[in-house]
């Protein structure tokens, strides 16, 4: 069986990998802490719970219309209005089956043969596999880490070429829980602008910032900007519904009129019952569940950053957003006699049975990400756990 060409350019996930690994050793009876979890560790709140029971019960358990029910594109739009000034249309907005989902469309909507995709790195493990399947070709600007992670607007312009297609802007990060500021997003902004380059902001940790900078979407900043704009956004994590599936793009009409198109001949629509508990989750008023998540979030971060610098040879630049550490253990591996971070993260995992995700697959090799969405004991001993090993190994 020869398989299609564009599947075997695919890199595999390297945070699945090392989940199953990981999960391969609790089987086996070890007392394995993963810190590789890319999701909340609270569960979805009641309210939506019940939402979902309700809708069951109610026999809303039918296709709906591919681009999502009518109710929660119009609840999207009241949120976009709330919480980022920026007004859409529901024939702008459309529901998908996760965020993941919404870039996967657009990718292939987007893209021709051979089109180019600015991608920042560090970055998301799924973006440059996703512009791949859909013919295009990833071009990576390094961002820094002395600038935090930051791709500036020279990087990007001297990355454009005339087969650039769009800049992937993710802020708050994954991997690495930077945030762009105001000014900066204008200054990438006004490049694109320049050379007539959409912007793909990707904004699914929007509500994770844990200092009291604002999120800023790019898309706001002017009307030029709002019209060169995709924003994907989803209530994953804002609302601890990874498992739901449900993500959205909001941008130019016919974009999404094309990317509509597309899913009613991919997934015909995203599941009924989970929009319908999603729309619970953005009508409810006074619920506090985000609040306490982001101070717990907030507090875990305090403290692991704080033992991880306490670790010799790794350097860590102290994240706004998201839930994640991205560490610089590259002076810690080659001192503990290993030839790269992959291989002082395979170690780490077998013999301390800690489960890191090793910074290759996000682009940055002398780094590894760390999720704090765990619980404050296990981050405790996994961070006692990687300063022994990096003692005993030291040479």
């Amino acid at each position: 069986m020869n398989l299609a060409k564009r599947v075997k350019t695919l890199s595999p996930s390297s945070t699945l990998a090392i989940t199953a690994k990981a999960k391969e050793l609790k089987q086996q009876g070890h007392d394995v802490i993963g810190l590789g979890a890319g999701e909340p560790d609270f569960n979805t709140p009641q309210y939506i719970l019940d939402a979902a029971m309700e809708a069951m019960n109610d026999g809303r358990t039918k296709y709906t219309p591919s681009g999502g029910i009518v109710e929660l594109k119009d609840a999207i739009v009241n949120k976009f209005q709330t919480d980022n000034q920026l007004r859409y249309r529901p024939d702008q907005i459309i529901v998908t089956t996760g965020a993941k989902h919404a870039l996967y469309t657009l990718f292939q909507v987007l893209l021709d043969d051979k089109d180019e995709v600015i991608v920042p790195k560090p970055y998301w493990v799924s973006y440059p596999e996703q512009v791949k399947l859909a013919g295009g070709q990833p071009v990576f600007v390094t961002a820094k880490e002395d600038n935090h992670f930051k791709m500036t607007p020279q990087e990007l312009e001297a990355a454009i070429t005339e087969k650039t297609k769009a800049v992937i802007i993710n802020s708050p990060s994954n991997p690495t829980g930077m945030m762009y500021t105001k000014a900066e997003l204008k200054a990438l902004g006004e490049v694109c602008l320049k050379h007539n380059i959409l912007i793909v902001s990707d904004e699914i940790y929007e509500k994770l910032i844990y200092t009291d900078d604002e999120h800023v979407s790019v898309a706001q900043l002017s009307q030029e900007l709002y019209e060169h704009t995709i924003v994907i956004n989803g209530v994953s994590k804002s609302h601890s519904m990874t498992g739901w599936r449900i993500g959205y793009a909001a941008g130019p009409q016919e974009i999404i009129k094309a990317m509509t198109n597309l899913a009613s001949h991919s997934t015909s629509n995203p599941t009924s019952i989970a929009q319908y508990a999603a729309l619970a989750a953005y009508e409810q008023t006074g619920d506090t569940t985000l609040d306490e998540m982001k101070k717990v979030f907030a507090e875990r971060l305090e403290m692991l950053h704080a033992l991880l610098s306490d670790i010799p040879g790794v350097s860590c630049i102290k994240p706004k957003g998201a839930f994640y550490l991205f560490p610089n253990v590259k002076e810690a591996a080659t001192n503990c006699g290993y030839a790269n971070v992959d291989d002082w993260v395979a170690a780490l995992l077998e013999e301390e049975k800690v489960a890191v995700v090793p910074g290759s697959g996000f682009g940055s090799e002398d780094n590894i990400r760390l999720s704090y969405a765990t619980s404050t004991e296990a981050l405790k001993e996994a961070a006692e756990r990687i300063k022994q090993f990096v003692i005993k190994h030291q040479s």
